[in-house]
């Protein structure tokens, strides 16, 4: 199979999967997978992983499922559930987008500085420029995960940054699921707690949601000064020998 079918059928199906994510109840068949797996106990957590690598791969809304982490387990071990699976399934995705793609993408660049220039910066950067990006919602995740795998980054720069810059993001969504008290009210988010705990849960909210908008604002200025820089870099002439 050529590099250039590969590409085609690789984008079909993509496709497919788009339109299939649009088009079929997919969330509420996840909301309905949550509230089976609360009844399987221990095993449920050996399940909700596989299922949530799976859902990466396959571009569903991960975000439901890690709502779902912290309706079923918790603020704290639903991070420490929804963490590592969630760098899992990112990370399968990356090898997916790099085996597929990435000899097809460097071709095209060959004969586009500025892209190159992009690539390159990325490459270089490694570990901070995937961290920066996953802390700044530029792109869907799952939209991520694919892209960087046609990038020139290494996997392990891939894996770090991954893992650190979706901490903030992971402990929100898994926060926010904690909240509810019935599978049907995740996709709202709603808490169900009353009185002073209720209280309790909202300020801890607030504080998460501030201190994700800083994190945001400062990781965009950062990466666009990263960006810059690897198109200067891109542009500079070569040193004489």
């Amino acid at each position: 199979m050529t590099k250039t079918l590969k590409l085609i059928l690789a984008g079909l199906a993509a496709g497919a999967v788009l339109v299939a994510v649009s088009l079929l109840p997919v969330a509420t068949w996840l909301l309905s997978f949550v509230a089976w797996v609360r009844e399987l106990g221990i095993l449920g957590v050996a399940v909700f992983a596989l299922a949530y690598v799976l859902a990466t791969v396959l571009m569903l809304p991960g975000s439901v499922l890690t709502l779902g982490a912290g309706f079923l387990y918790g603020p704290l071990f639903g991070t420490l559930v929804v963490s590592p699976v969630s760098v899992a399934g990112a990370t399968l995705a990356f090898v997916v987008g790099r085996f597929v793609a990435r000899d097809w993408i460097s071709r095209r660049l060959a004969g586009r500085p500025r892209f190159a220039a992009l690539d390159d910066a990325i490459g270089q950067g490694g570990f901070k420029i995937v961290f920066l990006l996953r802390l700044s919602p530029i792109l869907p995740f799952n939209v991520l995960n694919y892209s960087l795998g046609l990038t020139r980054v290494s996997l392990p720069a891939y894996v770090a940054g991954s893992f650190v810059g979706m901490l903030p993001g992971t402990f929100l969504y898994v926060y926010l699921g904690s909240l509810v008290t019935n599978a049907s009210e995740l996709l709202q988010a709603r808490g169900g707690a009353g009185g002073a705990t209720n209280a309790f849960y909202w300020v801890g909210l607030g504080a998460t949601l501030l201190v994700t908008v800083l994190i945001t604002r400062t990781a965009r200025r950062a990466l666009a000064r990263e960006l810059d820089k690897g198109e200067r870099h891109g542009r500079s002439p070569a040193p004489r020998t």
